[in-house]
């Protein structure tokens, strides 16, 4: 069995007769898994604009389109060209069937425009919000592990990447979002998921999310440098060499961190491609009690040392063509949690940080996001009190937490050099928790 015993039994029917709802068993990625388990189905509302775009992209993944009768693995509605309620309207004449026919663990992707600011069309703009309002509420509904997203698809974006991330078992904790897609930073870049040739550093790798990240970047093809406190020396020597990596002891918090960080990546590869901040401490205090040790212990680790790195790279020439920043903030940095005003304003901070580096590094052909986490099955919330674990569980779409791999296999998403449309956006892995929105 797993850490989730609900979960488990709630696979067996003498225990479903009792009156407990089976929980569903997410679909995840495995190395040459295909796209999809079955066929999709693609709709159009308007002078849609991406429809041929997925067609194509679903026959080169080998997927059939589907039929009218039937189950199916996904189904995509283009309405990047909503702008009437007319439009939205055929919208709900696809979605309604759609969702009846979708699979367990299917997805249900709706593209939606990107209104323009000097567009006066009010009647455009409230359609095209209306459709995050839509897709919220049908990720609350779908059943069996089935996801709904929306990706906000502007003129000329960058669209592949993030069409086979949400189609595909890689964003199986990834559900209600909204994710704005636009042109790509710099060159576009490859939209295979392969990271090869390109070199990662991950802060934090020694436990947790943060080996979880390392495996994956390093399963997908990158050189991996795997840094963490000299403490964690042990087990961060064990991630470095299972990945075939290398494992640099470092206290990001030091004021030589950034320049001893940079050094090691010039001297072992050269150049950086992808830099991960996942290094992250609590300190867990009512506001009311809270002491200047805690707040500035929190917040040293989980964004000045991010601030100073990030500072140091913009400064230096070791970030390479189509470098992608990825920051771990949390849904407590979006929602708040009782005793967590350290720990909810240093996340929080780091979603301020990626959005004001955006437009700076998209000027170098590189992008900087934020993934955050909810409720993820770790050594840390298994420690926590029954009560309080199986909350945090059950309190999102899914009805379970996630695993270290699902915020991995977004980071790595964000990593790959297609996704370069992605930039200074915040994509929760919280199976649509209801804390935050």
């Amino acid at each position: 069995m797993s850490n989730d015993t609900l979960r488990d039994l709630s696979q067996l029917g003498i225990v479903r007769r009792f009156g407990v709802p089976r929980i569903p068993l997410l679909r995840r990625y495995a190395p040459g898994q295909p796209l999809l388990d079955g066929p999709a189905l693609v709709g159009t509302v308007g002078a849609a604009r991406c429809a041929e775009q997925v067609r194509g992209l679903l026959k080169d993944a080998g997927v059939a389109e589907a039929g009218e009768e039937g189950k199916v693995a996904a189904a995509v509605l283009d309405a990047t060209g909503a702008r009437t309620l007319d439009d939205l309207a055929a919208a709900r004449e696809f979605l309604t069937p759609a969702v009846r026919r979708l699979a367990p663990s299917g997805r249900l992707l709706v593209l939606g425009p990107e209104p323009d600011p000097a567009d006066a069309d009010v009647e455009a703009a409230a359609v095209a919000q209306a459709l995050e309002g839509i897709v919220r509420s049908a990720g609350k509904e779908v059943r069996a592990g089935a996801t709904a997203n929306l990706l906000v698809v502007a003129p000329d974006a960058a669209a592949d990447s993030p069409l086979r991330f949400f189609l595909s078992a890689r964003s199986a904790y990834v559900d209600g979002q909204v994710v704005r897609i636009g042109p790509p930073a710099g060159v576009a870049g490859d939209a295979d998921p392969s990271l090869a040739g390109r070199v990662a550093v991950v802060t934090g790798a020694a436990r947790g999310i943060g080996a979880a990240i390392a495996d994956t970047l390093a399963r997908d093809g990158a050189a991996v440098v795997a840094v963490d406190v000299p403490a964690a020396g042990e087990a961060l020597a064990r991630v470095a060499n299972r990945i075939g990596g290398t494992a640099l002891q470092l206290d990001i918090t030091a004021p030589d961190a950034a320049d001893r960080l940079l050094a090691h990546v010039r001297d072992r590869h050269g150049h950086l491609d992808v830099v991960v901040h996942n290094a992250g401490i609590t300190r867990d205090k009512l506001l009311a009690n809270m002491d200047a040790d805690r707040w500035d212990a929190v917040l040293a680790v989980n964004l000045r040392a991010q601030l100073a790195i990030n500072d140091a790279l913009l400064g230096a020439d070791v970030l390479g063509d189509s470098a992608r920043v990825v920051c771990i903030s949390s849904t407590s940095g979006i929602a708040g949690n009782r005793g967590q005003a350290n720990y909810a304003a240093s996340k929080a901070g780091v979603i301020g940080m990626v959005r004001a580096l955006a437009p700076r590094l998209a000027g170098r052909g590189a992008t900087i996001n934020a993934v955050a986490p909810g409720f993820i099955e770790t050594e840390m919330t298994g420690k926590m009190p029954l009560g309080t674990r199986e909350a945090g569980r059950r309190i999102n779409s899914l009805r379970q937490g996630g695993l270290p791999v699902d915020v991995a296999e977004t980071v790595a998403w964000l990593a790959q050099a297609g996704s370069g449309g992605v930039n200074g956006q915040v994509v929760r892995v919280c199976g649509q928790s209801m804390l935050g929105a």
